[in-house]
């Protein structure tokens, strides 16, 4: 058992690459109107802002993590901070499109580095004492939810009473904090022999950029368009072939076996639908909120305070004590029960209603069966057997990726 009380600090760091890594993905978007503006985008180009990011971390997640193995979790992630650091400073500082895209798309080359090294460096922390992990996923699982809202407050913010720019200058005291903290707090792991996996990586890198980009782009070219069908299959076929190279290769990126452990299968296919239903809702609360209440960026996001600090308060005090009181299956099942009546609720807004009578009541019970479910699915998913401990951070880089393909499809 690791009773280092810096472990907790670290833990702090990991939570914030998790909260990082996801108001990322938000914070943006208020400031697209004013970036469209300063640097000449298109209405067709402009949603790149946001897809440059989304392409480079949804694509480059599992080789990130592979690198984590080979060279060792802290360095990884260390760099991870350098890349995100260097991309914020791009973005901020850009004058053209080209320019822009660059440095969203550098950010989003350090996000991968730095999500699956966090996820390693927190089994190391606490993999050894089932108790303190639950509550350790329960912190680092709290910092998503975090994240996205304050990026639509934190962009709010920034974008009404300062300008665009310093949305991307807030990433670099944060990284630089980070990388002072991370060799005094982060435990330092024994780099694997192996080789990178070309062929997986480019396969799999290439199949889920392409799906993104299919994804993001079947809005305007539309779903039946012969472009859109055919990156599609592309990506189909990219991936088939990377399952084919992983089930052939002795050091993978991925090892397929770990999908025939009991409940994982599972837990992933929950995990799934959770962010199915979950991140759509999130999408549309803030179109209701500010195209049919008329609520400005900073009232959007504030009003969705409420429900963020119900799934962090239920994530970090309710649900460990429930987990150790009814175990994973009876959470897991009543969250996402109580997720699905939150959501039956929301379907019944009107475009005449208001935010206390129509959104509030029902997102606080849908945040409810949110933090419920993703827990214990995090921490039953986290039960891998056998000496690769570093399967649970592969497993786990698979639902970021995910993620990341659910927010994409939104966009």
């Amino acid at each position: 058992m690791n009773t280092d009380p810096k472990r907790w600090w670290a833990l702090a760091v990991i939570a914030l690459a998790q909260f990082m890594v996801i108001m990322d993905t938000s914070i943006i978007g208020v400031a697209l109107p004013e970036i469209q503006t300063d640097l000449g985008f298109s209405q067709t180009s402009l949603s790149w802002v946001f897809n440059a990011y989304v392409v480079a971390l949804g694509g480059l997640l599992l080789l990130g993590g592979r690198l984590s193995d080979l060279f060792g979790a802290r360095p990884v992630f260390s760099a991870g901070w350098i890349v995100l650091l260097a991309g914020s400073v791009i973005a901020a500082v850009a004058g053209s499109v080209g320019v822009e895209l660059a440095g969203r798309a550098v950010q989003g080359v350090g996000a991968a580095l730095i999500a699956p090294s966090a996820l390693t460096l927190l089994m190391m922390l606490f993999g050894n004492d089932p108790k303190e992990l639950t509550k350790a996923i329960a912190l680092y699982g709290a910092a998503a939810p975090a994240g996205g809202t304050a990026g639509v407050f934190l962009g709010g913010v920034i974008t009404e009473w300062m300008s665009w720019p310093w949305i991307f200058w807030l990433y670099v005291p944060i990284a630089i904090g980070a990388l002072i903290a991370t060799p005094a707090l982060m435990p330092r792991s024994e780099p694997q022999r192996g080789r990178v996996d070309i062929a997986g990586a480019i396969s799999v890198t290439g199949g889920l950029a392409l799906a993104v980009l299919g994804m993001v782009r079947a809005p305007v070219e539309g779903w039946g368009s012969l472009t859109t069908i055919g990156t599609l299959v592309a990506a189909a076929a990219l991936l088939a072939l990377f399952v084919v190279i992983q089930s052939k290769r002795e050091n993978p990126l991925v090892r397929l076996g770990i999908f025939a452990t009991p409940n994982l299968t599972g837990a992933n296919i929950a995990q799934l639908l959770l962010g199915a239903a979950w991140i759509p809702m999130w999408y549309f609360l803030n179109l209701y909120l500010q195209q049919v209440l008329g609520y400005g960026a900073f009232a959007s996001g504030a009003a969705l305070l409420p429900m963020t600090l119900m799934i962090m308060l239920l994530m970090i005090v309710v649900a460990p004590r429930v987990i150790a009181r009814f175990g994973f299956k009876a959470p897991i099942i009543a969250g996402l029960l109580v997720l699905a009546a939150g959501l039956i609720w929301l379907s019944f807004i009107r475009p005449s209603g208001n935010f206390v009578v129509d959104v509030l009541p029902a997102s606080l019970v849908a945040a409810t069966g949110m933090a419920l479910a993703f827990i214990p699915l995090s921490a039953q998913r986290s039960r891998v057997p056998g000496p690769k401990r570093e399967d649970w951070r592969r497993a786990s880089s698979t639902r970021l990726t995910r993620l990341v393909l659910h927010s994409a499809w939104q966009r």
